[in-house]
């Protein structure tokens, strides 16, 4: 399991791996275009998604209107005309959640398999997969992003399960029920409870496919990971064509970072972590502030174990 991200840990400068992920040209080759096409078909509505949860306005004034004006009826069913339609909205993020994390599982199958016995090899030779499971961390991050600074979305569904209580205890027909039943509106609510929701989803899902590869193969998989050292960031950045490839590196190494975070026992920051963590937060210190504070916010506040003991205290210092 240790494949995926194992070239990217080693100690021994001589032994480190030499090699370009060419993200703006990866094309599949033969052996990745099955599992490459599965992803691909996820990875097309994932724009939309996020074009959807930015527009996503919300039904506040309806609904505080409702709420100060509890008996009349016009108001209660103007909010609830409403709301349904965002919930159903709501519904679409949350099922595409569970497709992503499918499509998750299948690069991770892909990425740790016995096709190559050194992990260099599906590095540079998959690296079309590579890439994929690069833009579902970078969507993932830009979607909690969205999700954190919207409050709406949260009050919306808190909304429509008090109303759809209220209707069933009155025995008042329900038609957006036929939308989001009780069971589907519970699972849906524990998702948006979480402050990163696509986040937990992923984490979740990689955490299970680690424990089913452990079960399978007998041993303890992990994510080891190492960014590329500050000289190497100016090297690969002037390979890149356009600057929006390297806002993507800066966010898939984030999302990477507070993967593993969440994912290995002891996390991303502690001194036995194989993260070269000061040198991440050097290399995103180093861009315009104006352009990595959210990346920054992101290793603040959305990792797991950034405040514990076993923390650098230097690190904790670096993004105080």
């Amino acid at each position: 399991m240790g494949n995926l991200l194992k070239v990217l840990t080693c100690t021994d400068l001589e032994q480190e791996p030499n090699f370009f992920l060419d993200f703006e040209n990866a094309r599949p080759t033969d052996a990745e275009r099955e599992v490459w096409e599965q992803v691909d078909v996820v990875l097309k509505d994932a724009k939309g998604i996020l074009d959807e949860l930015q527009a996503y306005k919300g039904a506040g004034q309806e609904i505080r209107e409702a709420i100060q004006s509890p008996s009349d009826e016009a108001l209660q069913e103007k909010a609830w005309a409403a709301v349904v339609p965002l919930v159903g909205r709501l519904k679409k993020f949350f099922q595409f959640s569970q497709r992503l994390e499918a499509a998750l599982h299948s690069l991770l199958g892909a990425l740790t398999s016995e096709t190559y016995h050194d992990s260099t090899q599906h590095l540079e030779r998959e690296q079309a997969l590579a890439k994929q499971f690069a833009e579902i961390l970078h969507f993932t991050l830009r979607f909690d992003e969205l999700k954190m600074t919207n409050p709406a979305i949260q009050n919306d569904f808190s909304y429509y399960r008090r109303t759809l209580s209220r209707m069933r205890i009155n025995n008042v027909p329900a038609e957006g029920e036929n939308e989001v039943n009780n069971e589907l509106a519970n699972r849906i609510s524990l998702f948006y409870a979480d402050a990163t929701p696509m986040l937990k989803a992923l984490s979740d899902g990689t955490t299970k496919f680690v424990s089913e590869v452990r079960l399978t193969e007998g041993n303890i998989p992990s994510f080891p990971f190492r960014p590329f050292h500050d000289g190497d960031c100016v090297e690969y950045r002037s390979r890149f064509a356009s600057e929006e490839t390297v806002s993507f590196c800066l966010r898939v190494m984030v999302g990477v970072i507070i993967l593993y975070d969440y994912v290995h026992p002891v996390g991303a920051f502690a001194k036995s972590s194989k993260i070269d963590m000061k040198g991440c937060i050097k290399v995103l210190k180093d861009q315009p502030p104006n352009s990595v504070e959210g990346l920054l916010n992101a290793l603040r506040y959305t990792t797991k174990h950034l405040n514990d003991e076993s923390t650098n205290k230097t690190i904790k210092s670096m993004l105080q």
